[in-house]
């Protein structure tokens, strides 16, 4: 299974969703939490490729993109073949 890896903030809601649906799917995943980090917010606007708000969604090597990017992936039937990569 590929790693998670999603950029966040505690104030997020689109944030809650996404690491909801993760957590439905028995995904785990690493949170960074770029209010208590700030100092990562520039390494998950370069790794977005200039993306700079949260969440931002990573798995594997893949930038999935934020929550309705997630969620349009589960409804296109792409996200568990991405996750079992």
């Amino acid at each position: 299974m590929n790693t998670v890896e999603i950029y966040t903030s505690p104030l997020c809601g689109f944030c809650h969703a996404a690491k909801r649906l993760l957590n439905q799917k028995g995904v785990t995943f690493s949170e960074i939490n770029v209010l208590a980090q700030p100092d990562r917010k520039a390494e998950m606007i370069q790794r977005a490729n200039g993306g700079r708000t949260v969440p931002q969604i990573f798995i594997g090597e893949t930038h999935v993109g934020g929550c309705d990017d997630l969620f349009a992936l589960e409804q296109a039937g792409k996200l568990d073949p991405l996750l079992a990569a």
